[in-house]
């Protein structure tokens, strides 16, 4: 992989899209999530432990290549991105309920995201002695995402009706830088492409389309709003791999090709996957509105 976007693109990628989650982004958004205590720990589990725990099982039944394992571990991992706000928009979601999430899920990285990887390198490329990412370089990668929130909710609180005339070219830049690396990625392995698809396809479409069903059906079940569901859905489903990509390309940190493959083929399917769940949650809540307007 090129230094130049392991080392400058990525990053700046990083940055761009959690400045832009600043900007919309104020302390009541943090306290909001006190109303919601069950909800934010129900989703957070399914994040912290019950997707690792599926991902691990999958990686054990397909056995690919140790550094794939590692990629779909760091992947699993990953908290959910800032893309989650704006399909759980699409999708009458509860946009506030992600962009909490978001920050909360980002801040819990820091201490899960480095355990779970460390002990994916130490049983699939290792004797576990010799850890290729340690907490003190993570805690770098984070820098990227801490500080660009942080300046941009001082200026949406001290200009905020900037911040929200910045808050959608921030995102399309966001997404149009991270679309930019990923394509750069892609083309520098495209005469490997073929063999990664091949090796991580079925794990990643498996992985994504059971993280989208658990993040919507689990609130569900227990009772929890279809705004909510929705947004659990996205936030659940969408993982930050701008972040997985960073710490798997970045020659600091694990400075490996291979464990970005499985978020790279991520990076793209779930814009198509997420679309999808969106579509068909939609239709479902049309007809049970249907239904409830029907007299008995």
């Amino acid at each position: 992989m090129d230094s130049t976007i392991a080392t400058i693109a990525l990053p700046v990628a990083l940055g761009i899209i959690m400045l832009g989650l600043g900007l919309s982004l104020t302390v009541a958004d943090f306290t909001r999530l006190l109303r919601l205590p069950g909800t934010v720990a129900l989703i957070l589990g399914c994040q912290i432990v019950l997707l690792p725990l599926f991902c691990f099982g999958m990686v054990l039944l397909f056995e690919p290549a140790p550094e794939l394992a590692v990629g779909m571990m760091l992947l699993a991992a990953s908290p959910g991105g800032t893309t989650a706000s704006l399909y759980s928009y699409l999708f009458r979601g509860n946009v506030a309920l992600n962009i909490s999430l978001t920050a909360l899920n980002s801040l819990t990285a820091m201490i899960t995201l480095p355990i779970i990887t460390n002990l994916a390198i130490g049983y699939f490329m290792g004797d576990g002695t010799t850890l290729g990412l340690q907490f003190d370089k993570v805690l770098q990668v984070f820098a990227v995402i801490l500080v660009p929130v942080a300046v941009g909710m001082t200026v949406r609180a001290r200009a905020e009706a900037f911040a929200r005339r910045m808050e959608q070219p921030v995102k399309i830049a966001s997404v149009l830088v991270l679309l930019g690396v990923i394509i750069a990625a892609i083309l520098q392995e495209l005469d490997n492409i073929g063999d990664y698809i091949v090796a991580v396809g079925a794990m990643v479409l498996i992985f994504n389309v059971v993280s989208l069903a658990l993040g919507y059906w689990v609130p569900r079940i227990i009772g929890t709003g279809r705004p909510e569901a929705i947004a659990s859905c996205m936030e659940i489903g969408l993982h930050n791999t701008t972040l997985s990509l960073a710490i798997a390309l970045s020659p600091a940190l694990l400075g490996n090709t291979q464990i970005a493959v499985p978020s790279a083929v991520y990076g793209v399917l779930m814009f198509f996957t997420a679309a999808v769940a969106g579509v068909l949650v939609s239709r479902r809540a049309a007809r049970d509105e249907v239904r409830a307007a029907q007299p008995d």
